[in-house]
């Protein structure tokens, strides 16, 4: 991929916190959910813990570019980082999360029950869904990974680029930006946690007059350290630290 080298210090790309659908192991897609109680107490702490990482600790990097899906469960994560920064919450539809088509809503006891052909299909990362509108996931990390590279080289180097998005469309997006080719995609990363996070680094190579962009993986699936003592779906009784 040829390109300048005009591109921002680093990419963070945040899941959203935890809503009803996702502890009832429902399909949201491009349902509207607004995050449940133990959610928005997640994204209090992942702003905390991204403000003073990248932030705070890094002063040779003084602005951030904050973007978002548009949907509601991913802005009110975003705005929870950046509103105390005094920052703008850039609306990107393109990061919206994949679309599931019929099946959004659906828990996956009850996909099960109504088409046990094409959930086992699903399962076995066949393609069952496919046969329900649900979007291809080839699709999903194309239209991501577009909306990445338009707002990567739209900042410098003095810039960290903050993305707000959803767990399938950030697992899609690394797949096809830093060209993992498993078949079908979004199979070699682990599922990312709600109000975690991944980061790239760029890596510039080439001559000087035909200058190249990669992206590398720096970070995944990372969270506050407090996700990492208990359950991160619980409430603690104390205020929680980074």
């Amino acid at each position: 991929m040829a390109d300048s080298m005009h591109t921002v210090n680093s990419i963070i790309l945040v899941r959203h916190g935890r809503t009803d659908f996702n502890a009832q192991h429902r399909l949201q897609g491009q349902i509207e959910q607004p995050l449940d109680k133990d959610g928005l107490w997640q994204v209090a702490q992942t702003a905390r813990a991204l403000s003073t990482l990248y932030v705070e600790h890094a002063q040779e990097v003084p602005k951030q570019l904050v973007v978002s899906s548009n949907l509601s469960r991913a802005m009110d994560t975003a705005h929870q980082f950046a509103d105390p920064l005094n920052l703008e919450v850039h609306a990107d539809p393109a990061f919206r999360e994949r679309s599931y088509g019929d099946w959004e809503g659906m828990s996956r006891d009850e996909i099960q029950a109504q088409w046990p052909e094409d959930f086992k299909l699903w399962q076995s990362l066949d393609g069952g869904e496919l046969r329900h509108n649900a979007e291809a996931l080839e699709d999903v990390g194309a239209r991501g990974a577009a909306a990445l590279q338009r707002w990567a080289t739209s900042a410098g180097s003095d810039t960290n680029l903050f993305i707000f998005a959803h767990g399938t469309l950030i697992e899609t997006v690394l797949h096809t930006v830093l060209g993992i080719h498993s078949v079908p995609p979004c199979t070699s990363l682990v599922g990312m946690r709600n109000a975690h996070w991944a980061r790239l680094v760029p890596l510039h190579y080439g001559s000087d007059d035909e200058r190249h962009l990669k992206w590398r993986l720096s970070e995944y699936n990372r969270g506050p350290a407090i996700a990492s003592t208990g359950d991160w779906h619980d409430i603690p009784p104390l205020k929680a630290t980074i």
